[in-house]
């Protein structure tokens, strides 16, 4: 693996060659071009959990501001970076903008997923750079949106996956397109999982209620329940299985693993291999879930169309246990076991493999692979990247390297791609894809594209749609 850094003047000059048409946006404390000190103002929405990831990202700028809906978060990661001590603190993050915009640089977004969307939309459109979680958004309507948006406000963006900066994926991609793989008609994603645990046992990701709709709980005095649940329902009661983690298994929260891990997992296959309009979606098997809870395991087939010279392609994604696991390749030689989670690419040549983070691939028969490797890799077209995607979106910023590889641009279409998987898993059967007429075949099931209704104070993006697009009506 070549682990390499680029210097600055080859990066920048890569940098050119792959952006052209990018420009460094602005900046809250001056006019377009660095700051006085050269540092960012950043402002973090989601102070507590993941948000360490970006605080991890962001070390050496300012953070001048934390919105939590929940004060406990304030203090969670404060030994840990007590650089965020003189930051100001909001519940909510409206306010936080509404109040310190002109103070206000670039936002991090690190909420649960049915606030990705609102807070996000928010801060672009008071000109702010974005960084957000995977997945990007709750519903295919908002990511779609947060497209138009980029376009519109012109800031810079990125989805906060670690392994669209690695260098393996850029590896893979390589080899591909120098058809060590020949034309790939199948890949494989997978991972065990989710591991349900009894609450009782310990604080965790994963927790079934014993009724449905879960029982009541007594609300937090740190917490602002209503502020939580953003653009839902605001008669939803309040639940201890739903804050302050393992709200990612309800279906009006998050996105079970498709969310939680197929971002990293798919991130290698969805982008070597151009896999973003697919014609077809199709609940394979599954087991559990219901109208609140994500499935216990299923497997999901999209079907994709000739796509420029690539083959027609079908790709799986698997959670679950054995029996929804994919099977070891006829040519798999690195053990008699299932790697835990990784990706299978099949190809008429060769097979491939790439990890949980789509990193470190390989070829599937270890004596190949480490003859690929003593003949030398093919070279390297693309240009790798420093740090993380906090780094890699701060260098854009600043004007020192290129826009973010997964920009909204990428995010978003992968985003809607991995979607129309959640709607099979939970709704079961075939699914047939428009990417303009949305679901042609069970047009009741277009609904989900976008919700009924979204509360008062939390509609974003409406305005960003001609009255005569399908989109905008759902």
């Amino acid at each position: 693996m070549n682990t390499r850094k680029l210097n600055r003047r080859n990066f920048v000059k890569t940098a050119a060659l792959s952006a052209a048409a990018f420009t460094p946006a602005r900046f809250a404390i001056g006019k377009a071009g660095p700051s006085a000190n050269s540092k960012l103002n950043i402002a973090m929405i989601g102070a507590g959990n993941i948000a360490g990831m970006a605080y991890n990202g962001c070390k050496g700028e300012n953070i001048v501001a934390l919105a939590d809906v929940d004060s406990n978060m304030f203090h969670q990661k404060r030994e840990e970076h007590p650089e965020v001590l003189n930051a100001k603190t909001f519940a909510d993050f409206r306010l936080m903008l509404d109040k310190m915009g002109k103070e206000i640089d670039a936002v991090c977004i690190n909420t649960p997923d049915h606030t990705h969307f609102a807070a996000t939309m928010h801060a672009m459109e008071m000109g702010k750079h974005v960084c957000t979680q995977k997945p990007l958004t709750h519903n295919i309507w908002q990511a779609r949106t947060l497209q138009k948006a980029k376009k519109k406000y012109k800031v810079v963006t990125n989805m906060a996956v670690q392994g669209h900066t690695y260098n393996g994926i850029r590896q893979m991609r390589e080899w591909y397109e120098a058809d060590v793989f020949g034309q790939i008609r199948e890949a494989h994603s997978y991972i065990q999982g989710p591991e349900w645990k009894p609450l009782s046992e310990e604080r965790w990701y994963w927790h079934k209620p014993d009724t449905y709709p879960p029982k009541k709980s007594t609300i937090p005095s740190s917490l602002n329940w209503d502020l939580w649940l953003g653009p839902n329902d605001a008669d939803t009661h309040f639940s201890e299985l739903y804050h302050p983690i393992s709200w990612r298994g309800f279906n009006a929260f998050g996105n079970g693993l498709f969310g939680d891990w197929m971002p990293h997992i798919s991130d290698a296959p969805v982008w070597v291999l151009d896999l973003y309009e697919p014609v077809v979606v199709e609940l394979e098997d599954k087991a559990g879930g219901n109208h609140w809870m994500v499935p216990d395991g299923n497997r999901v087939r999209w079907e994709f169309k000739q796509r420029g010279s690539k083959a027609p392609c079908k790709f799986y994604w698997h959670n679950g246990y054995d029996k929804f696991a994919p099977d070891l390749p006829s040519d798999w030689t690195w053990g008699d076991n299932l790697p835990w989670a990784g990706t299978f690419f099949y190809g008429d040549k060769a097979t491939g493999f790439t990890d949980q983070r789509s990193n470190n691939p390989r070829l599937s028969n270890k004596e190949e692979m480490i003859a690929f490797k003593k003949a030398g890799y093919p070279s390297e077209k693309y240009a790798r990247v420093e740090g993380g995607p906090f780094e890699e979106w701060i260098r854009a910023i600043k004007g020192d390297g290129p826009e973010p590889g997964a920009n909204f641009d990428y995010a978003a279409p992968y985003t809607e791609m991995m979607l129309i998987g959640v709607l099979a898993a939970r709704f079961g059967g075939r699914i047939e894809w428009d990417p303009k007429k949305g679901i042609t075949n069970r047009p009741e099931l277009n609904r989900y594209i976008r919700p009924d209704s979204v509360r008062s104070g939390w509609d974003y993006g409406k305005d960003l749609w001609s009255k005569s697009s399908k989109f905008a009506r759902y």
